[in-house]
């Protein structure tokens, strides 16, 4: 119900669009990242029923559980007052704030940037080995994870990388597209010599 209204909501918003760019808007607006924010702003974490383990490991601030919470919160609405109700619930509560602030000026090619796989372009076409990604450290509570991930640009052959950066974030995946950005932005600024295509 939720990848329905918000394909409805774009389509119509954005009739200009390409497939491929509100593909990605999409995307981002039913993202577990995206549900967590808007779940933490309506508090659902209060009012989550929890056993006593979950509610000793922090489980009112678990992304995953707020996601889960916000998705039956729909569907509770849907079960109540019918499609319209939940169609309502879903633009006002969920998607309008942030349709708008992607509508208002936001670089959207910026937002919603891959940078690990224009990375693994930028070394393709030099000849390069795949970037390499690694855990330097994992921190914090298990509710509150904070990861360090590496990632290693290597010319073919050679015994030593040619750059190494470091990403943090609060997931594995967030941390290493910060890892990739920063080895993108210094591998395009210090444009090394192409290596020989094998």
């Amino acid at each position: 119900m939720l990848g329905l209204v918000t394909s409805e909501l774009l389509f119509q918003r954005f009739p200009d669009y390409r497939e491929g760019r509100l593909s990605k808007m999409r995307a981002h607006l039913v993202s577990a990242r995206h549900l967590v924010k808007i779940a933490r702003g309506l508090q659902l974490g209060r009012f989550l029923l929890l056993g006593r383990g979950e509610e000793r490991s922090g489980g009112r601030a678990k992304p995953a559980l707020l996601a889960d919470a916000l998705e039956a919160l729909i569907a509770a609405v849907y079960l109540d007052g019918g499609m319209e109700s939940a169609r309502k619930v879903i633009i006002n509560r969920i998607l309008e704030a942030e349709v708008e602030r992607l509508e208002t000026g936001q670089d959207l090619e910026d937002h919603f940037k891959d940078y690990k796989s224009a990375l693994q372009e930028w070394v393709q076409a030099k000849g390069f080995c795949q970037p390499s990604y690694s855990v330097v450290s994992e921190t914090g509570p298990d509710h509150r994870k904070l990861f360090t991930m590496e990632v290693r640009i290597q010319e073919q052959g050679a015994p030593d990388p040619l750059y190494v950066a470091e990403g943090q974030d609060s997931t594995k995946k967030k941390a290493e597209q910060q890892a990739a950005r920063l080895a993108l932005e210094h591998l395009r600024a210090h444009e090394p010599v192409q290596a020989q295509q094998s």
